[in-house]
């Protein structure tokens, strides 16, 4: 279903001027007053397109002097022409030239019309959330990142908004909380860390059936545009923390939102440029510099962590990973992604065997973000999910005893024997002559990532 509203320009856009062209949007805003100049549309759909691979490293630019890579314009200031009626730029917190450079090249690999880039993360999903109003409401998931459930919680107390928190591995479950008065859907799949599958075509279908006008927006974070494009399965809006597998390296913090329809992408933009959020030209150099290898250190990490969930697999252990044949919605998984990605999670059955585990870690650093280069470990209930107070835990059936691995890029024999080491030091296992095997600490059971039920 195609709502998307016809060009401003009608059949003559082609013959509009360059100088018009420079512009993306109106140069009025919502309440009637000027903008400034705003950066022209993320990506033009003419030229080849190449393989994913190819795409992520070559970018065109417009640099004077040719540079091969895009320089840093570290001005928050642009001179203006007296009577031209304006340049591109006027002043970084509308645009820059490193970020336009930046959200172009997103925008291709996103598969987008439009891609934009702020602070971070949660910045992204800020501005998202600022298209509703007071008596919308949110169908959400009940496994989601603890700084997405945050905002959702003040949102729903101070800005009465209505939240519903819906098992949305289950479609028909998320379409008995739709309604005419619903105005976003927002997705995570995976899932944060209980790594359950979500069905964006079908959930998208069923959004758009019962309010056309509804917005579908997917965190698509876990696995990158590399892995996954959610504006091909129907969504409406993807955003993801650059800070992960974009950049790499957490040596920065950003956000990344895309779209397909420009008069959205214009909503988008209205906040950014009104609150300032907009990622700064260091940062989007960065940024830049990091996507390009994104292919290589998602392949490495991907690869590492399919033989890490087969380790703990092996040996006893409940894994929760779309990798394995053994998650209940692989096929699910493997329909919409082009492959697994690299988080994992994995029960012991007793939080203290838990802790002593990520305490014990040498090679795996204790982190709540995921990623990056080196691998990380960590137990979400105490960390990045420790925001959800335990009684919702409970109620959402997140493990206390779950510990969390984001692979990196280091090789995995070392990896998987440093993560041996602590099992053993934490006493995790049972050892036998030749090898060892998860020990029963009577809470080890496991649980249908889709439905929750023991088996």
């Amino acid at each position: 279903m195609d709502e998307r509203p016809p060009s401003d320009g009608g059949d003559d856009g082609p013959r509009k001027s360059a100088k018009a062209l420079g512009k993306a949007f109106s140069n009025i805003d919502l309440d009637g007053h000027n903008l400034p100049p705003s950066p022209a549309p993320s990506s033009p759909r003419n030229g080849k397109r190449y393989a994913l691979a190819t795409e992520l490293v070559y970018t065109e630019g417009t640099d004077q002097y040719n540079a091969s890579s895009q320089p840093i314009y570290q001005s928050a200031t642009f001179k203006q022409t007296s009577g031209s009626g304006g340049n591109e730029y006027d002043y970084t917190r509308s645009g820059n030239p490193t970020r336009t450079h930046l959200e172009r090249h997103l925008a291709k690999i996103m598969c987008a019309e439009r891609a934009l880039v702020v602070t971070s993360g949660m910045a992204a999903l800020d501005v998202i959330t600022r298209l509703l109003r007071p008596g919308d409401e949110v169908v959400t998931g009940d496994d989601l990142y603890g700084g997405t459930n945050r905002l959702l919680k003040y949102l729903s107390t101070n800005n009465e908004i209505i939240v519903h928190h819906v098992d949305t591995t289950d479609p028909s479950v998320v379409q008995k909380a739709l309604s005419s008065r619903t105005a976003m859907v927002l997705l995570e799949t995976p899932t944060n860390p209980l790594i359950k599958i979500v069905n964006i075509p079908a959930i998208a279908k069923a959004t758009h059936e019962a309010n056309f006008k509804a917005l579908v927006a997917v965190d698509n974070t876990m696995l990158s545009p590399y892995l996954q494009n959610p504006l091909e399965l129907g969504a409406d809006i993807v955003y993801e923390s650059g800070t992960k597998y974009l950049s790499g390296h957490h040596d920065l913090m950003a956000g990344v939102l895309a779209v397909n329809n420009a008069a959205l992408g214009d909503r988008l933009y209205f906040p950014i440029n009104a609150s300032g959020c907009g990622l700064a030209p260091f940062d989007s150099w960065l940024l830049m510099r990091g996507i390009k290898t994104l292919k290589v250190r998602m392949e490495q990490q991907q690869s590492n962590a399919l033989r890490i969930a087969e380790f703990l697999e092996a040996h006893g252990f409940r894994v929760r990973y779309p990798g394995l044949r053994s998650h209940p919605q692989y096929d699910l998984h493997n329909s919409m992604a082009r492959g697994a990605g690299a988080v994992l999670s994995f029960e012991t059955g007793d939080i203290n065997i838990s802790e002593r585990i990520v305490e014990s870690a040498k090679l795996w650093a204790i982190s709540v973000s995921f990623g990056c280069v080196n691998s990380l470990i960590s137990m979400p209930c105490r960390m990045s999910h420790a925001s959800i107070d335990a009684k919702t835990r409970r109620e959402r059936a997140m493990p206390e005893d779950i510990i969390r691995l984001c692979v990196g890029i280091e090789d995995a024999d070392d990896l998987i024997e440093d993560l041996s080491r602590a099992l053993v030091l934490a006493g995790a296992v049972n050892l036998t002559p030749n090898s060892f095997s998860a020990a029963d600490h009577g809470k080890a059971k496991k649980v249908d990532t889709q439905s929750n039920d023991i088996f």
